[in-house]
């Protein structure tokens, strides 16, 4: 069976709650995605508890959603201040429910020193249907996505 999780580590010179800050605040979000597709937080409220849910603005230019903009229902997994954080995305469905694709974005912290961070950024598409995945494609971007997503959070929690 081929590999569902895509990881990356980097330290980052300052310290886990910090850096948590910034990851629990969807306003940063666009400002650390590697992919360019997060847009902003729709909410601007800042992560708190498992089970709540903040909806992001995104961009993608694909025929299928005519115009590049979507929004994304993100789903809290784990809120562990300032261990770790995780969401499951989705999209609003005409019903007012929220369909979830399955695919799930986490970070882990770790201290490693008294103001240095080892934050490893997980992608897993484990649990994402047969029919979206034959639909999408995993994953959707290269793996320097993760890379590029770490140093662009490293900049913003050494600011």
């Amino acid at each position: 069976m081929a590999d569902e999780t895509l990881t990356a580590s980097r330290i980052i010179n300052a310290p886990a709650e910090k850096i948590f800050a910034v990851l629990a605040d969807p306003t940063t979000h666009a400002a650390i995605d590697g992919t360019g597709w997060v847009r902003e937080s729709l909410d601007g409220q800042p992560l708190s508890a498992p089970g709540q849910v903040f909806r992001m603005a995104m961009y993608f230019p694909n025929a299928n959603r005519g115009d590049g903009h979507y929004r994304m229902a993100n789903r809290v997994q784990v809120f562990d201040p300032p261990r770790a954080v995780s969401w499951e995305p989705g999209q609003d469905t005409d019903d007012g429910d929220v369909r979830y694709g399955g695919w799930v974005w986490r970070y882990d912290l770790t201290a490693a020193g008294p103001d240095a961070t080892e934050v490893t950024l997980s992608y897993d598409w484990s649990a994402v249907p047969a029919v979206v995945r034959d639909h999408i494609g995993f994953p959707p971007f290269p793996a320097e996505h993760l890379t590029n997503s770490l140093a662009h959070l490293a900049e913003l929690a050494g600011a």
